[in-house]
Order: C-alpha cells, then sequence, then structure tokens
C-alpha cells in the first residue's frame, strides 16, 4: 500500500507541470559532490552482499554515506529529483562517477597484482634459502662428529 501511494504521489507531481524541470532547491548538493555521493552509494550499494569484517552479508551501509557527507535523506531526495529533471546534467554526474570508480578500481588492482608479485618473489627467495640452508655442508655432521657431541 505504502508503494502505491508513493507512486501515485510520484506520478501526481510530475503529471501537474508541463515542463518537468523542477526549481532548485534551497539546499542543494553541489554538482561535484553529488558525484562524489553517486560514487559512494555506488560502492555501498554493491557492497551489501560482501562479507564485512566480521562475517557479516546485507548490511546496510547507506546511512553512513549519508553521515559521512552531512546529509540526510531528504535532501538527497531533493536534489536528486533537480538533477534527474536536468537530464543531461544528470547523466553527465553519473558518467564522472562511473570513470572515477573504474580509475580506482585499475588503481588497486594494479596494486594488488604488483603486491602478490612482490609476495611471491619473497616466498621464492624464502624456499630457496631454506633449500641450500637444509643442503648446506658444513651443518651436515657426519656420524663421527655426532657420536664426540653425543658423549659430551
Amino acid at each position: 500500500m505504502k508503494k502505491i501511494s508513493y507512486l501515485l504521489i510520484f506520478t501526481f507531481l510530475f503529471s501537474c507541470t508541463s515542463n518537468t524541470i523542477l526549481e532548485k532547491p534551497k539546499d542543494l548538493i553541489p554538482r561535484d559532490s553529488m558525484r562524489l555521493l553517486i560514487q559512494e552509494m555506488m560502492i555501498a550499494s554493491s557492497a551489501k552482499y560482501m562479507k564485512n569484517k566480521n562475517l557479516e552479508t546485507k548490511v546496510e551501509y547507506m546511512p553512513l554515506v549519508y553521515d559521512q557527507f552531512k546529509i540526510d535523506s531528504v535532501r538527497f531526495q531533493n536534489s536528486n529529483l533537480y538533477y534527474m529533471s536536468k537530464i543531461d546534467l544528470y547523466q553527465q554526474i553519473f558518467e564522472d562517477a562511473k570513470t572515477a570508480l573504474e580509475k580506482q578500481k585499475k588503481f588497486y588492482s594494479d596494486r594488488n597484482t604488483r603486491r602478490d608479485s612482490i609476495r611471491n618473489d619473497s616466498l621464492k627467495k624464502l624456499k630457496k634459502e631454506k633449500k641450500n640452508f637444509m643442503t648446506d655442508d658444513s651443518l651436515v655432521l657426519n656420524k663421527k662428529e655426532f657420536k664426540v657431541k653425543k658423549d659430551l
């Protein structure tokens, strides 16, 4: 019932005006902040089904995003509705957010690849040192030396 009433109100708002461009709200979120906000919201929505540090899933991260930007959901809804009425500007905001997310993804994947290669190289080096240590002739005792040390 609640969803139907929201749908009716939303339809009523858009059907009353012939021009769908809304007035600029007093507390409009600036375009750059809106791009960052949408970027963080995309991350938060995709992280919902991932396990966090405490091995929990289905955690709602949107309130954390609102707290980070010091806004409430009503201010976001008003700003989002305004930007949606200017579709070219809204599309540009989303494209900028998507581009920034792709850059972040590339940066972290490159960093992880580099870290993994460094780790693999260090593991190979440790294995080689261990192998050299175990086969070193100075550490292998012959039977006579072992008996002498055992008698002491």
